[in-house]
């Protein structure tokens, strides 16, 4: 087998690491290259050595830049009430290695990696002991900024995508523009207070927020459902599902900016 060097030109980061080791190159449709390990469990720990190694942000909440080839967003958020680093790859494969201090969240962030085919590391430390508030807000205004980062100019996207996931009893429908003007229009009947030990006031909240950063206007709505979890994780799935929707590229649009105005921005 070739060297490492030879294949990886352009390394996300350049650790110590040892050759010998059952590495190989993976190539993505979109021709980003990912480090792997021989073996699942393996190819989970390489992509937790890669999303979460230690990096420094120059100023609280900024992207760390990767390849300019690549669609990878990376950021870390520090105030005084939370520690939040995100890194996600539109491109992924659907590993998710996610780890918020709030059970119920790290199931759903899951669901975000598992239906979009999105890689998804998300690590974070808050004030928990207080209540998730501000960790389950940091954490969305973060992923938020991590999809504006990937997302670049959004040359070539299909822009729109939209899904019904049904879960049980429990269906919900999700349609999205990644048009570059936050909105969320949101209708949700949760009926109970809590799943577990999480506020499901913080549903409406966690997408609020990630709106707000990412640029999206976002329309959520149940149209069926009863039972608590089954309405939330449906909905996370309908995210996911159309998310990956307008990630993906459009190939007649041959790279084109998916606006007749010529350019999708936040203002």
């Amino acid at each position: 087998m070739a060297s490492l060097n030879t294949h990886l030109k352009n390394p996300i980061y350049t650790p110590k690491i040892n050759l010998n080791s059952p590495l190989f190159i993976k190539k993505s449709l979109f021709n980003h290259t990912q480090l792997c390990f021989s073996g699942k469990s393996m190819q989970k720990q390489a992509f937790r050595f890669i999303c979460c190694a230690a990096t420094e942000a120059r100023d609280n909440g900024s992207p760390i830049m990767s390849p300019k080839a690549s669609r990878i967003g990376e950021v870390r958020r520090v105030t005084k009430e939370t520690n939040v680093h995100v890194k996600i790859n539109l491109d992924g494969s659907g590993v998710a290695d996610n780890n918020t201090g709030i059970p119920f969240l790290n199931h759903m962030l899951d669901q975000l990696a598992s239906h979009g085919l999105f890689d998804v590391c998300v690590k974070a430390q808050g004030d928990i002991h207080i209540d998730d508030h501000h960790t389950n807000e940091d954490v969305a205004l973060a992923i938020g900024t991590t999809l504006l980062q990937a997302l670049g100019d959004r040359q070539g996207i299909n822009r729109f995508g939209d899904f019904s996931a049904p879960l049980d009893e429990a269906l919900v429908h999700v349609a999205l523009d990644l048009s570059g003007r936050p909105h969320l229009s949101y209708d949700l009947s949760i009926p109970t207070e809590r799943v577990g030990t999480y506020d499901t006031q913080l549903v409406e909240h966690f997408f609020q927020s990630m709106a707000n950063t990412s640029g999206m206007t976002l329309h959520i709505r149940q149209l069926a459902g009863k039972n608590s979890h089954h309405i939330i994780e449906a909905t996370f799935k309908a995210f996911a599902r159309a998310l990956r929707q307008a990630t993906d590229y459009d190939v007649r649009r041959q790279g084109s900016i998916p606006s007749s105005k010529g350019v999708l921005t936040r203002s």
